[in-house]
């Protein structure tokens, strides 16, 4: 009878809900495939995603959301629409209550698109929050002590960099390098390197299966298939870890450069707490291989990958929206 009340992890790569009271009930990616002619929407999620870079030309897989903030508000309007319609949230009478991740430095009239998206696709009222604090909630940290956690949220658009005390963000760093990024890289340097043209899901099965960024740390190979540039004929070539930890080693050091600069921004006190509690890591990039590992070499200190690094925002919200009567904070 009565709407319950929902989360939302609005990604870049995927969108994740968690319902109050029954946990995430939906993780699908945020691609949405439409007719261009007509400005129909035919899939949304999984199926949308099946279709990247295998369309005809009058039907297009658009990922309406860039660098972790909205591209195209129609097409998440009509993307959040499919899935909250998919959940079964709407009351008879009543509609839910959301609440919404967005990184930390986006602009108010980013954050109003966002809202308004979530308003248009059946939301009564709608919340906003910082990512890597909902991150840090649901990988179990404890942020409303007097003492320091450090964050790193590795998403698909951005990658968010917090210290937290006192159930609030003190320092922050947002920058839009992430899977995406990752993903392009690898790219371009089959492109380069083996003069062969590779699509995204082949990117991202590279970075998968092969890919690491601690060097020496893993040694596989993949067989992959592409467009050779030069005769126009389909391909097959193999690529190593080794490869692809050196196509990838300057976009991890920008993610290693914006923690640095978090670090050097933060309290004393904290800093100590950081060295005893270590970092925590969350979001789809904590799986890339290594990084980890990186991550503790160059910071000096303890590096953990949370339980499950891609579903920690959305559960997060949910403990979030447990307390959503107090209202833990609001910014807007």
């Amino acid at each position: 009878m009565f709407a319950r009340d929902i989360g939302i992890d609005l990604g870049t790569a995927n969108v994740l809900i968690h319902v109050k009271g029954k946990g995430i009930v939906l993780n699908e990616p945020s691609v949405v495939a439409m007719d261009r002619n007509t400005g129909k929407v035919l899939e949304v999620g999984e199926e949308a995603r099946r279709m990247v870079g295998r369309t005809p030309g009058n039907i297009e897989a658009i990922r309406p959301l860039k660098d972790g903030v909205i591209a195209d508000f129609d097409v998440t309007e009509a993307m959040l629409k499919h899935f909250i319609q998919k959940t079964n949230v709407r009351g008879f009478l009543s509609k839910p209550r959301m609440l919404i991740c967005c990184p930390t430095n986006i602009t108010k009239v980013e954050q109003k698109a966002i809202k308004e998206a979530a308003e248009k696709s059946g939301g009564k009222k709608v919340y906003l929050e910082e990512e890597p604090k909902v991150a840090a909630i649901g990988a179990g940290m404890d942020i409303f002590q007097p003492s320091g956690n450090m964050v790193v949220d590795i998403g698909g658009g951005t990658t968010d960099v917090a210290v937290l005390s006192m159930g609030d963000i003190v320092t922050a760093s947002s920058i839009k390098m992430a899977g995406d990024k990752f993903d392009h890289e690898i790219l371009q340097y089959i492109k380069k390197e083996y003069k062969l043209l590779i699509g995204e899901r082949t990117a991202e099965d590279i970075k998968v299966s092969v890919a690491t960024v601690f060097p020496g740390s893993r040694n596989e190979e993949i067989e992959i298939r592409g467009r050779d540039m030069v005769s126009g004929l389909p391909r097959t070539i193999s690529v190593n870890s080794e490869e692809i930890e050196k196509s990838l080693r300057e976009s991890v050091q920008v993610i290693i450069q914006a923690a640095k600069q978090v670090l050097e921004r933060t309290p004393p006190e904290l800093s100590a707490d950081i060295i005893d509690r270590g970092v925590i890591m969350t979001g789809g990039g904590a799986l890339l291989h290594g990084i980890d590992q990186l991550l503790a070499e160059e910071l000096k200190v303890p590096v953990l990958i949370a339980e499950s690094p891609m579903d920690c925002v959305a559960t997060g919200t949910g403990i979030m929206l447990e307390n959503i009567d107090k209202r833990i904070s609001t910014k807007l």
